[in-house]
């Protein structure tokens, strides 16, 4: 495997790590043991770090090394601002450019949304991601696919801190009517349902949080 391949590897394991609160915001990042953890050689684990510390997971001090950065709830507002920006114009772009494989991803997510499984907080979560980031992949606009999972993803962290009193049900499967419309190509439909979705979405859990 190639040394950058290896670097995204080692990047997208240690950013689940931070993101679901295995590496818990104000950990001390120790280089020797994340390589024993995730198997992979220091050179990717020390570029994964730089890349993580570019995106705000990882702060670094001179001298003093590496720390998880720390999670505060007032962020949300200030994610949110940037999603509802973004993310309806993501969905109106679904609507119009999405292929035939990303129909077929999306379709399959509406029938997973459809069935009667019951989901922990943890599974609804994850199916939340997944509905979000088929919506970046089908915009087919690879600078706001990776922007939005960014900025999803430093959401995602917050959100983990009170996933386990949150209500999630109705949140994630309203997603439905967005995802029926973007296979209708109906883009001025799917923008206003995403907007709709991460601003009542945002607000929900800004308020299971501050509880706390």
């Amino acid at each position: 495997m190639e040394a950058a391949s290896l670097a995204d590897r080692a990047y997208l394991e240690l950013r689940e790590m931070i993101v679901t609160l295995e590496l818990p915001p104000g950990t001390l990042v120790k280089e020797p043991e994340l390589v024993g953890r995730i198997g992979i050689g220091r050179t990717p684990v020390r570029e994964a770090l730089r890349r993580l510390s570019l995106e705000r997971f990882i702060e670094v001090y001179p001298r003093r090394g590496m720390v998880v950065t720390t999670v505060d709830v007032r962020d949300l507002a200030r994610l949110c601002e940037v999603r509802l920006a973004l993310e309806p114009e993501a969905a109106r772009l679904a609507s119009e450019r999405a292929t035939e494989a990303d129909l077929d991803e999306i379709t399959a997510v509406l029938a997973e949304l459809g069935s009667r499984r019951r989901r922990d907080g943890r599974s609804l979560i994850a199916l939340d991601r997944r509905i979000h980031e088929a919506i970046y992949r089908a915009s087919h606009n690879p600078f706001l696919e990776a922007t939005l999972e960014e900025y999803y993803m430093h959401a995602l962290r917050i959100w983990m801190l009170g996933l386990e009193r949150a209500g999630l049900n109705a949140a994630v499967h309203e997603h439905a009517d967005l995802l029926a419309a973007i296979l209708r190509g109906n883009g001025g439909r799917a923008a206003e349902l995403m907007r709709s979705h991460v601003e009542r979405f945002e607000e929900e859990m800004r308020d299971v949080l501050l509880e706390a």
